[in-house]
């Protein structure tokens, strides 16, 4: 087995932290050669993470994509609409891929990408990690053993958690539609694509609802400031969507309990209480929620018919207390019912007993998303290395979950008015 080059564009979030560790884990399969990213201490330290000469350091992705081919896979994780230019540019010089979703923003986009690939014979792996999770590999697998008949009915739910909102979605780089895209696409196409790979079918038609409810100026709170450190005790103590507790305080998201990575790693480098403190007196992150000019959706439920009649409900919500999914998948047979939170999985078929599966008992890694995130990277060394014919999130099994995420969003902004999709 070959040992696989990479270079990274975007340094920030999941280019940093989990695609970059990742590397680091499977020193004799992979090695990063060259980095992107416009932070030159995130270059820096990439730099000296991975030992690159400053001449394969480059402080726009544009930059190194004039050079010639500098590695096998190139793995973009910049900004939502800088995807598509930098995808195609990099599959033009011979690149294979690892691409964060969304793949581009505008369906033609996307599926350009998809066309590029093609034409020249790329691998493009979507990170739609949660395919490769042992949570939702198991509910596959019940589904394709047909314990539970037919699908008929599934019913999914995410819930963001109000701080991973707050800080994504309300003060972070998804706040503004205009300068990203809308949350069915940044967050969800997550939920579409294990929808339509549980599913295994086309869709129909899709209709959606859902809106900006509660971060806006008229809910703010009487008294509060424009940024949180202004605000009295007294609104403070009442707000969870206070920065310093978000970012220094919280038990499962501050510093102060040694969370340094995310969220409050994205706030700055490197990740000190001082830093950190600074950032929330002068940055978006300590704005106050109400107040922040954000536009993205706290709700949103999106129905789907698929072409033989069975349908779906999805259901994504900022207000929960924790990160987590659920997933129901209701057959002619029997019941399937998942839990991330508990990692259990109940299978019932109907007049027999309930089978309960712990999937942390039977995941050989467990991680981001579930497991996700390793698996998936596995999976790409053994794509690139020939071991593997195709992957699970291949480019052209991505398109169909974010066209049908676009026509949802068409849907919501048109009053729920059903989406007709052909393929």
């Amino acid at each position: 087995m070959k040992k696989i080059t990479a270079a990274i564009a975007g340094l920030g979030g999941r280019g940093r932290d989990t695609y970059a560790r990742y590397v680091l884990e499977f020193p004799d399969k992979i090695e990063v050669v060259a980095v992107a990213d416009i932070d030159e201490y995130k270059r820096n330290e990439a730099a000296e993470t991975f030992k690159i000469p400053a001449d394969r350091c480059f402080g726009d992705v544009a930059d190194l994509l004039k050079k010639e081919k500098l590695a096998d896979v190139l793995f973009v994780c910049t900004p939502d609409d800088n995807h598509y230019r930098t995808s195609i540019d990099a599959l033009r010089l011979g690149y294979h891929l690892l691409l964060e979703k969304p793949v581009a923003t505008v369906a033609e986009e996307c599926k350009e990408i998809a066309k590029v690939a093609n034409e020249e014979k790329r691998h493009v792996v979507v990170c739609h990690v949660l395919r490769y999770s042992p949570f939702y590999s198991k509910v596959k697998e019940i589904i394709d053993s047909g314990d539970i008949g037919d699908i008929v009915t599934i019913n999914a739910f995410e819930g963001v958690g109000y701080f991973h909102q707050a800080h994504s979605f309300v003060r972070g780089n998804w706040a503004d539609t205009k300068e990203t895209c809308p949350m069915i696409m940044s967050k969800c196409c997550h939920d579409m694509d294990i929808i339509l790979w549980l599913a295994d079918r086309h869709i129909k038609s899709i209709s959606s609802y859902g809106s900006l409810s509660y971060f806006k100026p008229e809910k703010a709170p009487e008294g509060s400031a424009k940024r949180c450190v202004d605000c009295s005790s007294e609104v403070k103590d009442g707000c969870p969507y206070d920065a310093e507790k978000i970012y220094l305080t919280n038990p499962e998201t501050g510093i102060l309990h040694g969370n340094n990575t995310w969220p409050a790693g994205i706030l700055a480098k490197p990740t000190t209480e001082v830093n950190i403190r600074k950032a929330i007196e002068t940055g978006p992150y300590g704005r106050c929620v109400f107040h922040s000019d954000n536009d993205t959706v706290d709700h949103q439920v999106v129905n789907i018919e698929f072409d033989d009649g069975v349908t779906t409900n999805f259901t994504m919500t900022a207000f929960s207390e924790e990160v987590y999914r659920t997933i129901r998948v209701m057959g002619t047979l029997g019941i399937i019912e998942g839990d991330m939170r508990t990692n259990l999985i109940k299978t019932t078929v109907y007049g027999k007993d309930t089978i309960t599966t712990d999937v942390s008992e039977i995941a050989s890694e467990y991680g981001g998303h579930g497991g996700g995130d390793g698996l998936m990277f596995n999976s790409l060394i053994n794509l690139l290395n020939g071991t593997s014919d195709s992957s699970l999130t291949s480019i052209d099994k991505s398109v169909e979950s974010h066209l049908a995420c676009l026509a949802a969003e068409r849907s919501r902004l048109n009053g729920g008015k059903p989406e007709i999709l052909a393929f």
